[in-house]
């Protein structure tokens, strides 16, 4: 009886704090606008109408939020554990290059859609292979996971660089277009009419489901809260903090390379050197900003996909730099960030009267 009180005013405060960092970053936007000679209005109204004025250009806005929640609900695995998982753009990239390998043994199979599958697999087997390498630099080497992973994030790049340039070259000239195209039949199957990939668009709603069930319910999600909350003394109950990490990396680092598997096999149809579309780094952003809380990422997510986007119409029809999305996401990221050291700061005022 208890708990529904609580988590009712739980969710007024979220949302309390978005619509007070919404505020801040709009006029500060605003502000930014005004002084660049822009008109701000006219800049948030293209960039509405770039994200949501027509079917194609939602279904572009889809395209971005699959790969974004798919990353951010494995960042959440980590980030309940207390795991800045900064190497998540890394196992992006591994998973990508997973899939390129596997959808190149199938070529000639004959059993495309077979290929398919494994290469979605093995897309999950990259990603948390690269992953669990941060994780073991972590807990037996002891190296920081941001240290461990952005090293390994660059190691990643650096591998699919080479491929593309070097075995995986296209013939007679490497191109930065990236590897062959697959043929068609190699590719997920979409909405004629949307490009909407509808296995992509399963995934990300079976990573939602499944990441809201484990770390609300099963003994893992229970297990992780209670280690990321103090190690030492989840560590004297019984449980595995380092086993425990190396898990949550693994779940983290398998959602990051489906993302990564349908950047090759549902989006570009090929390996590119920026295959991640640094979704991996905007996924932090976006769980960030959702103040870790499972049902608030895909909304943020669909709210960041609306601004990469929408903000392509500002150089076309305004001359405005496209970057302006990039702005607003950061300088919404602070404010939202700023209002959690406020409340921080004021519950621990009240905790020492």
């Amino acid at each position: 009886m208890e708990t529904r009180p609580t988590a009712h005013i739980g969710w007024l405060r979220l949302g309390g704090e978005l619509l007070v960092a919404l505020g801040a970053v709009s006029t500060f936007t605003i502000l930014i606008l005004v002084l660049s000679g822009a008109p701000p209005f006219a800049a948030i109204a293209q960039i509405i109408k770039g994200s949501l004025g027509s079917w194609s250009k939602f279904a572009h806005v889809v395209k971005a939020w699959i790969p974004l929640t798919l990353c951010g609900m494995g960042l959440l695995y980590t980030f309940r554990i207390g795991l800045w998982n900064i190497g998540i753009e890394g196992q992006v990239i591994a998973g990508a290059i997973l899939t390129t390998a596997i959808v190149k043994l199938g070529l000639d199979s004959g059993n495309p859609q077979l290929f398919l599958a494994l290469a979605i697999g093995f897309g999950a087997v990259g990603g948390a292979i690269w992953a669990i390498l941060a994780g073991w630099l972590k807990t037996k080497g002891g190296v920081h996971e941001i240290f461990a992973g952005l090293g390994l994030n660059f190691v990643a790049q650096g591998i699919a660089l080479w491929l593309i340039f070097g075995p995986w070259k296209r013939p007679g000239v490497a191109s930065m277009s990236g590897t062959e195209v697959f043929p068609p039949e190699f590719w997920l199957p979409y909405l004629a009419h949307g490009r909407i990939c509808l296995p992509g668009l399963a995934l990300a709603f079976f990573a939602i489901v499944f990441t809201a069930v484990t770390l609300r319910y099963a003994r893992f999600g229970l297990n992780l809260k209670a280690i990321g909350s103090n190690r030492v003394a989840a560590y004297l109950f019984g449980l595995k903090p380092d086993r425990c990490m190396l898990l949550a990396m693994v779940f983290a680092g398998a959602f990051a390379g489906i993302a990564g598997s349908l950047q090759v096999t549902a989006v570009y149809h090929r390996l590119i050197p920026a295959i991640s579309s640094n979704y991996g780094y905007l996924a932090l952003l976006v769980v960030m900003l959702s103040n870790y809380n499972i049902a608030a990422v895909p909304a943020v997510a669909f709210f960041f996909a609306c601004l990469n986007v929408g903000s392509i119409q500002l150089p076309m029809v305004l001359k405005i730099d496209s970057s302006l999305s990039g702005v607003i996401q950061g300088a919404l990221v602070l404010a939202t960030l700023a209002m959690q050291a406020w409340r921080a700061r004021r519950k621990r005022e009240r905790e020492t009267v």
